[in-house]
């Protein structure tokens, strides 16, 4: 897709590191050096990003109190062909982050609009949680009033999937009892700085995971919840199909000579 005007603007969304900055991509990289400008969450929170890649490209900010403002001058960078990245201050755009209503409004406008994937504290919980990933819901943050967290947790009981949230320190122990309260008690999956040095993954009942964190004098560090389908109708890895039948013809996988991919998960707890 071309812009209005013909001219090759593009509008980069890019996702970079949740925690540790070596997971940014050669890809994201050079998006990031080679664009006119980049939209940041926080300036200075991608400032430390741009430190340690020696990275120089002109930075204005693109947070959710003057994203809508900011689309009238973005629609004209595009138009006059230039090539523009947006980034939070951690993982990827738009997913409970700023930057839908500037991706709305680029692809509304006929300008390309591309993703420039990477890390995700929600499909890396995911990996790692042992719940089914097949369906799972990603509801966002609850509210942090008690009334209206309590409604929240009731409107999302009961489904027969995974759900990710994520939460704050300082919310987490009282959310997690009120998961409880709400969803029967699930298993749940904790994980505290992922991909950090101090990286922390909790497993059991949403109950005895909310009474370990308020056992510690403090909470600190981003932190996202993993927890398991309501009902005990989901399958069990012994009941679920190890894969879809093939149609004939279809692509059986690795040819002969074809090494599989072995694809590596963190197990440490």
């Amino acid at each position: 897709m071309t812009s209005p005007t013909g001219a090759p603007g593009r509008l980069l969304v890019v996702a970079t590191p949740i925690g540790n900055l070596e997971d940014l991509s050669p890809r994201a990289l050079a998006s990031l050096r080679d664009a006119s400008l980049v939209l940041c969450e926080d300036t200075r929170r991608t400032g430390n990003l741009f430190s340690r890649y020696g990275l120089s490209t002109p930075r204005v900010s693109c947070h959710e109190h003057n994203e809508f403002r900011r689309i009238p001058e973005v629609l004209d960078r595009l138009a006059a062909g230039e090539t523009l990245a947006l980034v939070s201050d951690a993982g990827t755009p738009g997913v409970s982050d700023p930057g839908r209503l500037l991706v709305a409004a680029a692809a509304e406008a006929g300008f390309r609009v591309e993703p420039i994937a990477g890390p995700s504290a929600v499909a890396a919980l995911l990996s790692v949680s042992g719940f089914p990933a097949i369906p799972f819901s990603f509801l966002g943050f609850p509210p942090s009033r008690q009334g209206e967290r309590a409604r929240w947790y009731a409107r999302f009981a009961g489904r027969d999937e995974t759900r990710i949230l994520f939460e704050s320190p300082f919310r987490v122990v009282a959310s997690l009892e009120e998961m409880a309260r709400a969803w029967g008690d699930p298993k749940v999956c904790l994980g505290r700085e992922l991909t950090k040095l101090h990286e922390e993954l909790l497993r059991g009942p949403a109950s005895a995971v909310a009474a370990i964190l308020a056992k510690r004098p403090g909470i600190k560090g981003e932190i996202a919840v993993a927890a398991a389908p309501s009902t005990a109708s989901a399958l069990s890895e012994e009941e679920a199909p190890r894969s879809l039948p093939r149609e004939e013809g279809e692509d059986e996988g690795p040819g002969q000579g074809e090494p599989a991919l072995d694809d590596g998960s963190i197990t440490g707890e």
